[in-house]
């Protein structure tokens, strides 16, 4: 009788495809950064969602663990987890981790106050303005080396939220952040009669594509490297890309 049971699971087992395994998991540490990347957020973000519906056109399943963004990056650097969203690069993390091709390139833009006028089109024309800026925050050559030679007057706090304030009641005249990001700040920290006050130009101060990275300490990373790139050509070809802007853009993530 037992022979015969063993008989039968090992005839059962043969029968069962090879190719039918445990869907394969990639653990990515993530972090607060709305309205790309929260963990309050549906689908954790716009760029969480691209990135997890690339991997799942590839049978790939994520799992992404949020934590302070120091951590984060410490974390897929060490490789104690495969890799992070989404980064921008720079040749000192790039000794550590694979880059992707760029996921989503966000913009910083001047945003200021509607009952003042405001128009640049060089670094010069910023010379009489106060303009508020994030600590350790690069905005680019030009503006970096207009602040370090002072031709222009930058004043840096160490939150973003903080140089909306001071934008609000006057203190500053111009700010750089992203546009997306800043009217999700906006939208948190005003009402909806402040809120209405601000906006931007949108010459940008500096463009900055973010990337998926894969820490370079786990094997399978590279062969999974390949398989997102390929996956997110195919995301932006169906459209699928612009659908998930366009809904993160209405809200629809809140």
């Amino acid at each position: 009788m037992k022979l015969t049971k063993l008989v039968m699971t090992v005839l059962l087992f043969a029968v069962i495809p090879a190719n039918v395994t445990a869907q394969e998991t990639v653990r990515l540490t993530n972090g607060e950064w709305p309205p790309f990347l929260s963990e309050k957020l549906k689908h954790y973000g716009l760029v969480s969602r691209i990135v997890t519906e690339v991997f799942a056109s590839e049978g790939i399943k994520v799992e992404y663990g949020f934590f302070p963004w120091a951590r984060s990056y410490n974390l897929a650097k060490k490789g104690r987890w495969d890799g992070s969203v989404a980064w921008s690069y720079t040749e000192d993390r790039a000794k550590y981790c694979h880059y992707s091709d760029p996921v989503l390139e966000t913009t910083r833009v001047f945003f200021y106050l509607k009952t003042k006028l405001f128009d640049w089109k060089t670094v010069d024309d910023l010379r009489n303005l106060k303009i508020g800026g994030t600590l350790e925050y690069d905005y680019g050559k030009d503006f970096q080396h207009a602040e370090k030679s002072g031709k222009i007057r930058v004043h840096r706090i160490s939150q973003d939220e903080l140089n909306f304030k001071k934008l609000l009641k006057g203190r500053i005249d111009i700010f750089p952040i992203d546009p997306d990001v800043g009217y999700a700040m906006i939208g948190k920290l005003f009402s909806k009669e402040e809120a209405a006050l601000f906006t931007y130009h949108p010459k940008p101060v500096k463009a900055v594509p973010l990337h998926l990275i894969l820490s370079k300490k786990v094997e399978k990373n590279k062969e999974l490297l390949m398989l997102f790139d390929k996956g997110l050509k195919h995301l932006r070809e169906k459209g699928k890309f612009d659908q998930y802007v366009t809904e993160s853009r209405k809200g629809e993530y809140q």
